[in-house]
């Protein structure tokens, strides 16, 4: 079952602009503006996951592993929002947060859904880490997977493999950007969140090809 509950609400500064990864006349424009977060937690079949982000896009996605991910079954995943003022979240967050409920319970749907914009300094344009995150959510899709030595051509940078793990580390929204599709050139799944999530790339791999089969 998903369950959605509102965070707190609190100020911090950003320096970045409004819609998918910046770019950066628009993230000098936004230097000093202020920014205001809300967190939504979502209890997914991998454990509560906290989505958090502005009125320009989402920051921040955050796997807390504090169950054990759900035995997979025939019968997807039921999802209920908890919400008591929705009026206050921002269109971006919720866009987010549904994205979410669908990839648990229909996945099938999520190549059809629009993503959120993304407002993090990670994503802002011209960056290595950027570049790579964003050819990575164009051109793997759902039940796809690529080696980093793939998606590193694919970036433009042949011999930057190594590189490219390291841009998985840095990604701040996973499964919205799936940094679980790369993996290693053997075929074994390779890392996840700094090996500590291995398992959740695991079921997470076999969610998309299961429900790519379904």
């Amino acid at each position: 079952m998903l369950v959605l509950q509102r965070g707190e609400a609190d100020i911090v500064q950003t320096p970045y602009g409004r819609k998918g990864f910046i770019q950066g006349s628009e993230m000098k424009k936004q230097r000093e503006s202020q920014c205001t977060q809300k967190t939504i937690s979502l209890l997914s079949p991998l454990g509560t996951i906290q989505v958090r982000g502005c009125e320009n896009g989402v920051h921040t996605i955050q796997i807390l592993m504090d169950v054990a991910p759900a035995e997979r079954s025939g019968a997807a995943p039921l999802s209920r929002v908890v919400n008591d003022s929705p009026a206050e979240t921002s269109p971006e967050l919720q866009r987010g947060v549904e994205w979410l409920q669908a990839y648990f319970s229909e996945p099938q749907t999520t190549g059809s859904l629009p993503l959120p914009a993304f407002h993090h300094p990670a994503l802002q344009g011209g960056t290595f880490t950027s570049r790579v995150l964003q050819v990575l959510l164009r051109d793997v899709k759902f039940g796809e997977t690529v080696s980093y030595k793939c998606l590193a051509e694919m970036a433009g940078t042949p011999r930057a493999a190594q590189a490219v793990g390291g841009a998985m580390r840095r990604n701040p929204v996973p499964l919205l950007i799936p940094c679980h599709r790369v993996i290693s050139s053997s075929g074994q799944s390779g890392p996840y969140m700094s090996g500590k999530g291995d398992h959740l790339k695991q079921w997470l791999l076999t969610h998309e090809r299961q429900g790519r089969e379904g």
